[in-house]
């Protein structure tokens, strides 16, 4: 039966107060189980106001008035942002120092009841009033995992994994904001095996529990091994009744990492970075054509990233004082470290090794150079389809391999933007009026330095020209110097004539060399 609010019980009340005390002990017994039942009272709580309840007037319970109001809140948002927006633990022995300032340089004036109520405000109160601004300035907040689902998902740290056999991944999100958090963007999802370091990425278009839960059961049929464990960070896309009800029906090892401490998932943070990144770079995606361009971005990678990249794996760290000396396997890619391994089937091995067979690593590098271009044309705001990889790709891509490194970055989304050369003047020229005088003096001397001009210019026209103009005077001396060494090397037409006709006397004179 649904509770009825406060102030329908409170009519409740005052409808079968007077019936109950006069009722007889069954009669009463009926009214209090039914009253119990609609209030959800406590039945001895029910007998106290049934018994006590005044029945003349009614009593609605007043609101409680704020003592912390509005004008409270807009002195703290002053002092907070006058204190480098500090938190309220922080902020609440700075406002006494902080308000006396204030008001010892006239910056602030307030009323005596809100000085007093802005100085005993508590931390707490100053971070509950402060909250609705905090969240505007730096966005969306990320949801928390709710406490009863962190309890029941184990923690394990960096140190915990003990030469585990493939199949137990850590898995974490990499965001695609650019240097905008705000509204919506794409993310990566990255899995990183422990054992072999094969890693998977798919993009995802938003953060979301069973969008996770649906890629990671779509992954499982694409790795070379069967799922065992999958370690998270503390995100509620991956803490939730979603994920935790999946693993435990299929049997997978679900732990996660202590909060804050990005250490704890080593190996997929490293690929973050040296995937994720590398490939993508820190532009911004949004919307369906990017997350279409990444999948077919990382279609590619995942294939040139597992077969085709060795990567170090440390195999010990000793810590002698503050000296620690590591030790590493030798660099082997994710495919020689399954088929090293014991606990893949020989059956699977087969496949991986008629897979490496048949790839092409110069054609998924050409396939991931042209994707990577579509990408960056995607976050440039560009209206591009997907461009498909061709032969003439290819084999330009083959006769550039040994000059590539000429052009510098060769990875178009990580290509800075184009930027707009500033030819034009911003201010007026205050030599426009002059320079015919001044381009007399330095034909005269061309030696003239541009101090020993503006000098001049001082004393033929005081007050008009200063020494901050000194740099504009440098740079037009500097072009006209340049215009008459260019004169002298690649002369004038007219110049040009009377040279070849020089030159054409002097062919035609034998005695000219003599």
């Amino acid at each position: 039966m649904k509770k009825v609010n406060h102030e329908g019980r409170l009519q409740l009340l005052l409808a079968i107060a007077e019936r109950y005390k006069k009722a007889e002990r069954r009669a009463r017994k009926a009214i209090l189980d039914e009253f119990v039942a609609i209030t959800g009272y406590h039945r001895k709580h029910a007998i106290r106001v049934l018994t006590t309840a005044q029945t003349k007037t009614l009593h609605v319970r007043r609101p409680r008035l704020r003592l912390y109001d509005e004008a409270v809140r807009q002195a703290l948002v002053v002092l907070w942002e006058a204190s480098d927006r500090l938190c309220g633990k922080r902020l609440k022995p700075l406002i006494p120092v902080l308000l006396e300032a204030l008001q010892r340089h006239g910056h602030l004036r307030l009323d005596e009841g809100v000085q007093r109520r802005v100085l005993a405000a508590s931390a707490a109160t100053i971070d509950r009033l402060l909250a609705p601004i905090r969240l505007s300035v730096r966005g969306r907040r990320r949801a928390a995992a709710k406490p009863a689902i962190r309890k029941e998902v184990p923690v394990r740290t960096f140190s915990d994994w003990d030469d585990p056999p493939p199949g137990f991944m850590e898995v974490d999100l990499v965001a695609h904001s650019g240097e905008n958090t705000t509204s919506s963007f794409v993310h990566t999802l990255v899995l990183t095996d422990i054992a072999s370091e094969w890693t998977e990425c798919v993009a995802v278009p938003v953060r979301e529990a069973t969008v996770v839960v649906d890629i990671v059961r779509r992954l499982r049929r694409l790795l070379p091994f069967e799922l065992l464990g999958i370690d998270t960070d503390n995100g509620s896309e991956f803490l939730n009744e979603v994920m935790l009800a999946y693993c435990r029906s299929e049997k997978i090892t679900f732990t996660r990492s202590r909060p804050y401490r990005k250490n704890d998932q080593a190996w997929v943070e490293q690929k973050n970075g040296a995937v994720v990144r590398r490939l993508v770079g820190y532009l911004r995606f949004e919307g369906r054509e990017a997350v279409e361009g990444l999948n077919h971005l990382y279609g590619a990678s995942r294939l040139f990233v597992n077969f085709f990249q060795p990567s170090f794996k440390l195999a010990s760290k000793t810590r002698i004082e503050s000296h620690v000396t590591k030790r590493y396997h030798a660099p082997a890619t994710p495919c020689a470290r399954l088929l090293a391994s014991d606990a893949i089937p020989e059956t699977t091995k087969e496949r991986l090794r008629s897979v490496l067979e048949k790839l092409d690593p110069l054609r998924l590098l050409d396939e991931i150079r042209t994707t990577q271009c579509n990408l960056a044309e995607v976050a440039a705001g560009h209206d591009r389809s997907r461009v498909v990889t061709s032969d003439a790709g290819l084999e330009q891509l083959l006769q550039g391999l040994a000059t590539a490194w000429l052009s510098g970055e060769v990875r178009p989304t990580h290509q800075a933007p184009a930027k707009v050369v500033h030819y034009w003047r911003t201010r007026a020229d205050p030599f426009a009026s002059v320079w015919p005088r001044i381009r007399e003096w330095l034909q005269a001397e061309p030696d003239r330095t541009a101090v020993q001009v503006l000098d001049r210019l001082q004393v033929e026209a005081p007050g008009l020209f200063n020494e901050g103009q000194l740099r504009t005077l440098q740079r037009r001396v500097k072009q006209w110097r340049q215009g008459a060494v260019q004169g002298l090397i690649f002369p004038g037409p007219e110049l040009r004539e009377s040279n070849q006709a020089n030159l054409g006397a002097l062919s035609c004179n034998p005695l000219a060399r003599q």
